[in-house]
């Protein structure tokens, strides 16, 4: 297994497992599995327990990605930062659908429901993480030297 990947494994278990375990805490105890009020009406507890979870994951994980993962990456920070926060944005929708799919449709308890989803939102996000947030090169600068 190359060591990228191993890293990614490593980084990428510990903030699923918080993301899950926060998950987990957000629906059961945070918000005693009922529906959060704003003022565009009543959403459901489940779906704000991703926003919530989204609050620890997403700092937690830009920085063990940025410094453990892809650490031969030469883009500047400030680009890391804004693609990685695309991505999040892009994997918040992605785990708003499948938790909505899983709950709604399948009529499978939240919290396990969390579980299939995040095995495909973080396959997706390694992926694009590895060749778009954190790539090696600037897709930019590549283009260029090609014309």
């Amino acid at each position: 297994m190359p060591l990228q990947t191993f890293r990614y494994a490593a980084c990428g278990g510990t903030s699923t497992s918080l993301d899950i375990a926060m998950y987990a805490i957000s629906y059961n105890y945070i918000l005693h599995q009922n529906p959060v009020q704003t003022f565009l009406g009543p959403v459901s507890a489940y779906t704000a327990s991703i926003f919530i979870a989204f609050c620890v994951s997403f700092p937690t994980g830009f920085f063990l990605s940025r410094n453990i993962v892809f650490t031969e990456s030469t883009l500047h920070s400030r680009v890391q930062f804004f693609r990685y926060f695309l991505l999040v944005m892009v994997c918040l929708f992605l785990n708003w659908i499948f938790i909505k799919l899983f709950v709604e449709w399948l009529h499978m308890w939240p919290t396990i429901a969390k579980i299939p989803t995040t095995i495909i939102v973080v396959t997706f996000s390694y992926l694009t993480q590895k060749h778009f947030t954190f790539s090696t090169h600037d897709s930019g600068a590549v283009q260029q030297e090609t014309l």
